[in-house]
């Protein structure tokens, strides 16, 4: 016994496979990702992946990048479309695909624009200070530092794609190609030249499209008018209401509802000890919808009135209420019959300024007939100019702001809605006022409120057959929903929502009263206010275009444009497309005229947002000018939200910036996030998951350490093929054993599942 203590312990170490691996258990990834990222960057990856599936001879797959914007560096929203757009093409390579993947980036438009007229007010200088060259190129600084910084943020990330080829909607290259996709619009017919209300910014003095515009509470001023009936119902007054006192001045209509049943009603006792005197008395013969009779007596603060008959509102006409004061309001106010109108607030009655809204002025045009039987001026009226304010030959109101444009105040409502109300007061024509909260439109971009303004615009015609063989006869709007029909939608439901804002959209609005942008570039006849449609002219305008940039159409003079046209018989346009017509034309210098790629792209991948942005311009434009969609599929994720399920602001501070988590834990922990989460809905990300996510990676991270341990010695001729192998079976180690038997494997002490990993 003696001696068997003297001898040394045995090592069994060697009896036993144990792990062993250089892999580090420790990742350090915020160190070691950038020594990753400059090899792929040093060897040049994605094109040398790209150039051995061509050599290999294997299918194409087009991923189209949809341009994020060039103004900012990059949110976690970036961050989780990027990464699902680099899922894309590393699968789709790992498949045996040629994957073609150009990052773009869309640089034109107010967001940046609005960026340098705050910087140069910085500086104390004004806008119109600055000649259209100075301010264009200040313009085009600007986007090109953000594309850089973004590009560093989407590498950072880990993204492939040809980073070398980048687009961005400024180049010359890209300018020249939007003008010309606007041309294809002007040649087939499909552009016209249209005065209507739209939604315009007097602060940032441009049209928006539905797309720039968001809602927010507002508390609005309300007010309840009379209208003295010319024809109708002796002594009477129809009631309207409406939130936009300020329109009363653009009123020339007045719509109700054959729906809706109506009453004249005799006041006979008001409220008494209210401290003030209200503005209807006993007396008054109103004239409502029976439905909102007791709401609107209320308001007024009537205690008593009498139903003395029905009424049929067909054929009535009132008087302006502010006509006393002024002959320019001595004009007839029809009574026309809308299906907008409803009794579910208000009089029953709708004040109809056609300059100011959508409604009035659809209605305005289908009754266009009744009016010239009536004697009435069909013309929409012009009541405010590009700046908010009443034009000079508005009476007695000429100049008075709707909107403040400039200073502390630049943004809030002006002093038209109380003057406007005041005079009704004085003419005797005002029942009631109040305040309501409700949801206003404003601008996404400057966040100040918006107003409808009849200008006149560039429209897209949505509803017009086009007489080309690509079209065969179809509206831009047929073609479009056959379009759909055609796209596969990931998830599904993309369809019915993308399905129904293109069947009900109006005609699409792409021209804004701006500097910052590809122009309309195009010359109208003074005369006959159409389009000159000429070949040669528009050859010269995108030759120029592609050598010197847009800037070329401001600044050449209109001679080197017109050739042997007279200069003095046209109007050259200087207002600039709109930026959802810059990137719906993307597909068109990026697709096509490139080596190594097609038309159209096997996927479009953007938020749900996009089914009314990207997506729909994409589509119209490709529509209206080659018949089909420039997408095969569309896939779309929703928004990322903070760990409350809230959306993310600044006002908050719950935004999590992305460079923040890839200093301190690495982009991995971003990818794995979006690898985890479903995408196709709304995600969530703060502190506590992106913790929970950094576990999941190192249970990853030490597995895969794991398995490589295992399977250290491993030689090629000890490999299996899968068909050789048996299935487990529990805790029965019968299976393993006659595999090993088989397979000449060396036994182990155990047949744990730890042990047989090799």
């Amino acid at each position: 016994m003696a001696d068997d203590a003297d001898k040394p312990a045995r090592d069994y170490r060697e009896t036993v496979f144990l792990p062993d691996t250089s892999f580090p258990m420790r990742a350090g990834l915020p160190q070691k990702e950038p020594e990753i990222l400059a090899r792929w960057e040093a060897a040049d990856l994605y094109t040398a992946v790209r150039q051995a599936r061509q050599a290999q001879g294997a299918p194409l797959f087009v991923l189209h990048d949809g341009p994020p914007y060039a103004n900012g560096a990059i949110h976690i929203g970036h961050a989780l479309q990027k990464t699902l757009k680099d899922f894309v093409v590393r699968s789709r390579f790992a498949l045996g695909y040629d994957v073609d993947y150009v990052p773009g980036w869309d640089c034109h438009g107010l967001p940046i624009e609005w960026k340098i007229e705050e910087d140069l007010r910085a500086k104390g200088r004004r806008k119109d200070e600055v000649s259209k060259g100075e301010f264009r190129a200040l313009c085009r600084t600007y986007a090109e530092h953000w594309i850089g910084v973004q590009m560093q943020g989407f590498k950072r990330l880990g993204v492939l794609g040809d980073w070398a080829h980048r687009y961005a909607t400024m180049d010359y290259g890209s300018e020249a190609a939007i003008v010309g996709e606007f041309h294809k619009f002007m040649m087939s017919g499909q552009l016209y030249r249209g005065s209507k209300p739209v939604m315009w910014s007097p602060v940032e003095r441009t049209a928006l499209a539905d797309a720039e515009v968001e809602y927010h509470d507002h508390n609005s001023p309300t007010v309840w008018v009379k209208f003295p009936v010319l024809k109708g119902p002796n002594d009477a007054c129809v009631v309207i209401w409406t939130t936009t006192p300020w329109t009363i001045p653009a009123n020339r209509a007045i719509s109700f509802s054959e729906k809706i049943s109506y009453g004249l009603y005799e006041v006979s006792a008001m409220e008494t000890d209210l401290g003030f005197e209200p503005w209807a008395k006993a007396g008054d013969r109103l004239i409502v919808a029976d439905k909102l009779a007791e709401d609107v007596a209320k308001a007024a603060k009537i205690t008593a009135w009498a139903r003395l008959d029905a009424v049929d509102p067909a054929g009535m006409v009132c008087a302006h209420p502010l006509a006393d004061f002024d002959p320019y309001y001595g004009f007839k106010v029809p009574l026309l019959e809308g299906e907008h109108v409803t009794d579910e607030a208000g009089t029953g009655f709708v004040h109809t300024a056609p300059g100011h809204g959508q409604d009035d002025y659809l209605i305005w045009l289908k009754r266009r007939a009744d009016l010239e039987a009536l004697g009435v001026d069909p013309a929409i009226p012009d009541t405010v100019d590009p700046d908010g304010a009443y034009y000079p030959h508005i009476a007695l109101f000429a100049g008075l702001k709707v909107l403040e444009t400039e200073g502390k105040k630049s943004g809030k409502f002006g002093p038209a809605n109380p003057a406007v109300t005041d005079k009704l007061i004085e003419a005797g024509n005002l029942l009631a006022r109040g305040r309501t909260e409700h949801a206003y439109p404003h601008s996404w971009r400057s966040k100040a409120p918006v107003i409808f303004r009849n200008t006149p615009q560039w429209f897209i015609r949505m509803d017009q057959p086009i007489d080309t063989p690509v079209h065969g006869g179809k509206t831009l709007r047929q073609t479009a929903l056959a379009a759909i029909a055609a796209t596969a939608f990931h998830p599904e439901a993309g369809r019915n929502r993308i399905r129904s804002m293109v069947e009900s959209r109006p005609d699409w609005l792409i021209s804004r009263q701006r500097a910052w942008g590809a122009p309309l570039a195009m010359f109208v006849d003074k005369t006959t206010g159409q389009p000159l449609l000429d070949k040669a002219v528009n050859d010269r305008i995108i030759d120029l275009i592609a050598r010197e940039g847009a800037d070329a159409w401001f600044a050449r003079p209109v001679s080197d444009f017109l050739g042997e046209h007279d200069p003095d018989a046209y109007e050259k346009i200087e207002d600039i497309l709109d930026v959802w017509f810059d990137s719906g034309s993307t597909h068109a210098f990026t697709l096509e005229n490139r080596d190594h790629t097609r038309w159209p792209a096997d996927l479009y991948l953007e938020g749900s947002d996009q089914h009314r942005g990207w997506f729909q311009s994409s589509l119209l434009e490709s529509s209206g000018t080659r018949g089909r969609a420039p997408y095969d599929a569309v896939l779309t994720h929703g928004f990322t939200m903070d760990e409350s399920g809230e959306k993310m602001s600044k006002s908050k501070g719950n935004v999590l910036d992305p460079a923040t988590v890839i200093k301190d834990s690495g982009a991995e922990i971003i990818r794995l996030w979006v690898a985890m989460v479903d995408y196709s809905d709304d995600q969530r990300i703060g502190k506590t998951i992106l913790n929970t996510t950094t576990d999941a990676y190192r249970k990853l991270r030490n597995t895969v350490r794991y398995l490589l341990g295992a399977l250290a010695g491993f030689e090629t001729s000890e490999a299996v093929a899968l068909e050789d192998m048996p299935p487990w079976s529990g805790s029965s180690c019968t299976g393993y054993t006659n595999w090993m038997v088989r397979s000449a494997r060396p036994m182990t002490p155990s047949c744990s599942r730890t042990s047989s990993a090799r």
